[in-house]
């Protein structure tokens, strides 16, 4: 059955709405990698090629923006989340792997998780979603070196979690200034330590030469 004029009109401007709204979530990203984690109404309308008057015809406020791109974020995240390993592993190899697993997700995600870290200060539904995303990352942790939490103690499960979180690798990458070889050492350092495994001991020193 052909599409009437009425209908055809109505499916292309929702067709263009979808397509502008996907644009400023897009460019809001895509500030985010260029280091500006609060930008201004006017910077995201520009770097989405629309006017700052038009820029809340597709959102009902910056909250609902902020939203919008942290699911965004979330969704591209998403298959860089799984750690590739699981429990019955022996420890050096889930080690490697976690850490591999972890940097990678955050050197992907870095960006925008500094932004949205930034934001959530302000905005309480950020807040909640940084929660569930922390509480989801921290649950893999615990389930993967299960047998080795076991045998270590419960006391111990926190500082993991610690070791393993995207502000604990922003720290070693950026306020130590170690590259992403000498952060992944480190962690996997730390780790083994966590969990008296020696061979994760680090293969890179914090100078970049070899131990």
């Amino acid at each position: 059955m052909a599409m009437t004029p009425d209908a055809a009109r109505a499916d292309g401007r929702r067709l263009r709405r979808e397509q502008n709204r996907a644009a400023v979530i897009e460019a809001l990203l895509a500030l985010f990698r260029d280091g500006i984690y609060q930008p201004g109404t006017e910077e995201i309308a520009a770097k989405a090629g629309l006017s700052a008057r038009s820029l809340f015809r597709y959102f009902d406020d910056v909250d609902d923006l902020h939203r919008a791109a942290a699911d965004r974020a979330v969704q591209l995240a998403l298959p860089l989340v799984r750690l590739g390993t699981g429990p019955a592993e022996p420890t050096a190899d889930k080690i490697r792997s976690v850490v591999s697993s972890r940097a990678q997700l955050f050197e992907e995600t870095g960006p925008a998780a500094r932004a949205l870290r930034a934001a959530s200060t302000r905005r309480q539904m950020l807040r909640g979603l940084l929660e569930r995303n922390r509480s989801y990352l921290r649950r893999q942790i615990s389930e993967v070196f299960a047998p080795e939490l076991a045998e270590v103690g419960p006391a111990v499960q926190p500082a993991l979690h610690v070791l393993c979180s995207f502000e604990s690798y922003e720290l070693l990458r950026h306020a130590q200034g170690l590259s992403r070889e000498e952060a992944e050492a480190a962690m996997r350092a730390g780790i083994g330590v966590l969990l008296g495994d020696g061979c994760a001991a680090p293969t890179v020193a914090p100078s970049g030469q070899a131990l």
